[in-house]
């Protein structure tokens, strides 16, 4: 699928999908495709304890404990709730789950202060219903009541961001596991009623900095089993993430460069101590605007090979890298640029000078790229 912009998990994966149902013997809750461990396989890989024929790659990098509770869930009749920082893979392990269960992770709503009830219900085809009347063929249902009928996972992404009438809308589809449909007659069976078959569920996400946008009702929560991602902060957990997003980006551009693991490290080390000065802030004011998410560092390093392979010689540099990194965390102006500016000064300086290595190049591209947009 080369001439897809970005494919589906279940279009990216689907060889390996295949291999994997046709070598699943274990127990499969209701419509599943694979079972469950075969699910967490294949999000968390495998290893030479499994003693399989072929390796399977990670895709996710996080606590077991997180992905195994996630199955549990969705094996239950529960919503999920994957609730965290911005850039903590949440939106990714949805996307996987949804894959290895329903070989469709398509079915997404994306919650905004615009989403109505008709999002994550239905609307109608306005001509056919002009032409026709109302009736089931000129329905249009969202993807929530496309996943009940098909009984696979539908997705709400940014829960927290959507209106308090649509997460009452949302209860009352967990609850009941039915959508009602007032504009059908009933002939006295349930023509007007869209119920869920069985193995139907909701992978929920939420920003835990949103809290206070449309904070979540008890009601709802109760709906809900949480798991909360964490920010990767293990520098080793870290590192393969970032590598592995970017492996995936110079297949994707087919590009013929490599990181040199040295500069790996000065961006995990950049990160790290970007993260210890904002946890020691007094203000928002002290604290970049940028949540310092593995995310955001997969997007600077990105960057910085991007602009190597079109502009540079076709070799990431440290000096690259650095302009990448201001280019990127710089959202305010001055206050960002005054809190790199710092941090230039007071900790790679110093470091530059006892460590050297790549250390004295990143400084010079960091303090340029400053004095470019100061």
């Amino acid at each position: 699928m080369s001439d897809l912009l970005r494919a589906p998990a279940e279009i990216k994966y689907a060889e390996e999908l295949d291999w994997l149902e046709s070598i699943d013997d274990g127990p499969k809750p209701f419509s599943w495709r694979l079972s469950p461990k075969m699910v967490r396989l294949f999000i968390l890989g495998s290893e030479r304890a499994d003693g399989l024929d072929r390796e399977v790659s990670q895709k996710w990098f996080g606590d077991r404990s997180f992905v195994e509770r996630s199955i549990v869930t969705l094996a239950s009749d529960r919503g999920l709730l994957l609730i965290g920082d911005p850039g903590t893979g949440k939106s990714w392990l949805a996307e996987l789950l949804s894959a290895a269960i329903s070989r469709n992770s398509t079915l997404v709503v994306q919650g905004t202060a615009g989403t109505t009830e008709d999002h994550i219900k239905y609307s109608w085809n306005v001509s056919m219903v002009i032409a026709k009347g109302q009736s089931r063929e000129s329905m249009i249902p969202s993807p929530i009541m496309t996943a009940m009928e098909g009984g696979s996972i539908g997705r709400f992404e940014e829960l927290t961001r959507s209106t308090s009438d649509v997460q009452d809308a949302l209860i009352s589809i967990l609850s009941e596991k039915y959508i009602s449909v007032p504009e059908l007659e009933s002939g006295g069976g349930d023509d007007n009623i869209v119920f869920a078959k069985p193995g139907f569920s909701i992978i929920a996400t939420a920003n835990s900095r949103d809290r206070g946008v449309n904070d979540l009702s008890s009601a709802l929560k109760r709906r809900f089993n949480f798991v909360r991602i964490p920010v990767v902060t293990n520098k080793k957990s870290e590192a393969e993430i970032v590598r592995f997003r970017t492996e995936e980006l110079l297949r994707r551009h087919s590009i013929d460069l490599d990181v040199p693991p040295t500069l790996l490290d000065v961006l995990l080390q950049s990160f790290a101590d970007l993260r210890a000065s904002a946890a020691a802030a007094g203000t928002d004011d002290e604290k970049l605007e940028s949540a310092l998410s593995t995310a955001e560092q997969i997007g600077v390093l990105e960057d910085a090979v991007l602009h190597s392979n079109f502009f540079g010689e076709r070799a990431l540099t440290a000096r690259t890298l650095a302009s990448s990194l201001v280019g990127s965390l710089t959202r305010r102006e001055p206050e960002d640029l005054a809190i790199l500016n710092k941090y230039l000064h007071g900790v790679v300086e110093p470091r530059s000078k006892e460590e050297g290595g790549s250390w004295p190049e990143f400084l010079e591209g960091g303090r340029d790229a400053i004095a470019t947009l100061s």
